[in-house]
């Protein structure tokens, strides 16, 4: 009986990871479906176009916010922290895996952010670029 009892937590855990895994994955499915729709020459989203989103510093959003690293760090896998001070969970999929379950939290981040550092939404080809970067963080 104790070895159903100490595998049942591992099963689960395993179990739970690869739930998270295949969140995250849905969303990048969900955004390269929506930009085969917009470009028909779309051929996928790139970690290294989503790191630059993530590590460059933009001139038309707000000034007290001009990149992603402002609050969330130059390491995806750290915590970041707010303007006010308060802790925000690490970004990379690797570290906050739970952070990429919902396409409805996925769009309110993603809306407020983009809009904030880039002064305007991030397109569909940004977003799956972007969490491309996170996946492989």
């Amino acid at each position: 009986m104790k070895p159903i009892i100490i595998l049942t937590p591992l099963i689960a855990f395993s179990l739970v990871g690869s739930l998270h895994a295949r969140g995250l994955n849905e969303l990048i499915n969900h955004y390269a479906t929506l930009a085969k729709t917009q470009d028909a020459l779309f051929d996928g989203f790139d970690a290294g176009r989503g790191k630059s989103l993530y590590m460059t510093k933009f001139l038309d959003g707000k000034k007290d916010t001009p990149s992603c690293t402002t609050c969330h760090t130059n390491d995806p896998t750290q915590a970041g922290e707010t303007r006010a001070g308060k802790t925000i969970e690490p970004m990379a999929a690797s570290t906050s895996p739970e952070r990429y379950q919902s396409l409805k939290k996925t769009e309110k981040w993603f809306r407020r952010n983009c809009k904030s550092v880039l002064g305007r939404e991030c397109t569909v080809t940004e977003k799956g670029d972007f969490l491309t970067y996170m996946k492989n963080s």
